[in-house]
């Protein structure tokens, strides 16, 4: 899926299959140690109470959120955006429903944080109206990996095992995607860790459940 610069609500995949596609990665790239480590310290996918979140510890930041009957928002920065840059400033929550956490959001752009936001609700993604000379708002480098489920499923392979006859990474995110996993024992014993450590499945498990992909304690 190409995401135009800036991007447009019709670029995003549905907001249930990109939150499927980030939880799946978020959810076998936990640990132990990554959950114990404060959000403001950690890199990569995660899941937290709030949502789901992307940082890259440099250039880019996201946050997607379930706001309950069938909307969600999100929200980030990345360097490439222009909208704090642009004269005037674009107001990105311009339009915004009053379901958005406007509390966090305003935080985060009286800080100089906050690149971009796009709220889903009615099954369509909308943002706020862009300059026609805005060069970038930074969501295809920010979601890009993440909109296209090629891409998202390049973030999985160093993490989950090939199985002879089982799913490969296209059918697992397809399957998360259509939720829940169906054969979560499955996926669980493909873990495997690049870097020569013991997989942890309890703890992918936990997570897995807690983005809502898995019926299971």
């Amino acid at each position: 899926m190409t995401i135009n610069r800036p991007g447009l609500p019709g670029d995003l995949p549905p907001a249930e299959t990109l939150w499927a596609r980030w939880a799946l990665v978020a959810a076998v790239h936990t640990t132990a140690a990554v959950e114990s480590r404060p959000s403001v310290h950690r890199t990569g996918h995660w899941i937290e109470d709030d949502g789901l979140h992307r940082d890259d510890g440099g250039c880019t930041w996201w946050v997607m959120s379930r706001a309950g009957n069938g909307r969600y928002v999100l929200y980030g920065e990345d360097e490439s955006s222009g909208t704090r840059w642009h004269r005037p400033p674009v107001d990105v929550l311009a339009g915004g429903p009053a379901w958005l956490p406007w509390a966090e959001l305003e935080d985060r752009r009286s800080g100089g944080e906050l690149g971009c936001v796009y709220w889903y609700e009615d099954g369509a993604w909308a943002r706020a109206p862009y300059p026609d000379d805005l060069a970038d708002d930074g969501l295809d480098c920010g979601l890009g990996e993440l909109a296209d489920r090629t891409q998202a499923a390049r973030l999985l392979v160093e993490r989950l095992a090939p199985v002879e006859g089982g799913p490969d990474i296209q059918a697992l995110l397809a399957e998360a995607e259509a939720g829940p996993l169906r054969d979560v024992d499955g996926l669980l014993a493909r873990l495997r860790d690049p870097d020569g450590g013991e997989p942890e499945p309890d703890v992918v498990a936990r997570a897995l459940t807690r983005a809502g992909l898995a019926d299971r304690p």
